[in-house]
């Protein structure tokens, strides 16, 4: 008979609902315990011995400490995708209690889907090229508050001059001016906020730079191969390895293109077949930079100064995959 006992729990900032799953078939709850090691400790050593304990836990804004903690403790734990655990039809309540249960439950049945947890590699990585997706983010707010408010205004750059070049920022600064001293101090604070994005995002593409130096030979062997491809360059390339992972643990394309949400979404019934757009349900920051990469191909292809100098360092089988992404470019 087997001693296994699969805990699940309900994981907040503060406190974590616990509920264990009996190995003669009883569910039931432990209540409430504080989020801390010392608690999680004492769970453990309560439920033991370690080896026969399974936990499981939803991913959220506590990301995978309360994983490594109780790996170190030697109990074996999963976190679990969250839009993908099973809810019943007319389910109406929802509290932690129940949501522990629920999860102790669906991980002894294995109906459970759980999720890659990242390494400290990946995980350094994925912090600062997700910082740096913020910034952008924060920059393009930035922009437009303050296009918008000259547009209110009627202030328009010279002909010819894009936007946000140092053309276009000289003109704001220098040249644009207003009488009233509210609207000149909200001018003022609007430039600020374009500056200080503008540095922001700056500071974060040297962060990345050098945790790339500081990364796991194989991580920067993809990082590098990626960046010999048509359409990504080096933060393109931090990306997708630090969202991916380990590239070996998909043994298919097809699985790659689903945790991106990539794959073609599909609604079939008896003899007919209908596909349509992607799914979106996958990992969204893969799913972002990936498209924004492929629109690259959408032109001649051709290799820049910039591609061929990054192709210098590659191997002959990265290059001869680069060389066949671009005559498949050049077909459609």
């Amino acid at each position: 008979m087997s001693k296994v006992r699969f805990i699940g729990l309900d994981v907040h900032a503060d406190t974590i609902a616990v509920a264990v799953a009996e190995p003669n078939g009883e569910v039931r709850s432990l209540g409430v315990i504080p989020n801390r090691p010392e608690s999680i400790r004492k769970l453990v050593k309560k439920l033991g011995p370690a080896e026969h304990l399974r936990a499981c836990y939803e991913a959220g804004p506590t990301e995978y400490v309360v994983y490594w903690q109780l790996t170190a403790l030697g109990v074996r734990c999963e976190v679990i995708a969250p839009t993908l655990v099973p809810v019943k039809a007319g389910d109406r309540v929802k509290t932690d209690r129940r949501d522990a249960l629920k999860l102790a439950r669906g991980y002894r049945a294995g109906d459970l889907t759980p999720v890659w947890v990242p390494d400290a590699a990946h995980e350094a990585l994925r912090d600062v090229v997700r910082a740096r997706e913020a910034a952008k983010k924060d920059q393009l707010r930035a922009r437009h508050r303050l296009s918008k408010f000259l547009l209110r205004h009627g202030r328009r750059p010279p002909v010819g001059t894009k936007a946000w070049t140092r053309t276009y920022l000289a003109w704001v600064k220098q040249v644009v001016h207003f009488e009233q001293p509210a609207q000149e101090a909200m001018r003022l604070d609007y430039v600020h906020e374009v500056d200080h994005a503008a540095d922001r995002v700056a500071r974060l593409d040297l962060a990345i730079t050098k945790a790339v130096t500081h990364a796991p030979a194989a991580m920067r062997a993809v990082i590098d191969a990626l960046q010999a491809l048509w359409g990504i360059a080096l933060t393109s390339a931090v990306t997708i390895a630090a969202e991916v992972g380990t590239l070996s643990r998909f043994t298919r394309p097809r699985q790659l293109m689903g945790y991106g949400g990539l794959g073609p979404s599909e609604e079939s019934s008896g003899g007919r077949t209908r596909h349509g757009g992607i799914t979106k349900t996958g990992n969204a920051h893969l799913r972002r930079i990936v498209v924004e990469a492929g629109w690259a191909y959408r032109h001649r292809p051709a290799i820049s100064g910039a591609l061929r100098k990054r192709q210098a360092a590659a191997s002959e089988p990265v290059k001869a995959i680069c060389a066949t992404s671009t005559i498949v470019a050049g077909q459609i």
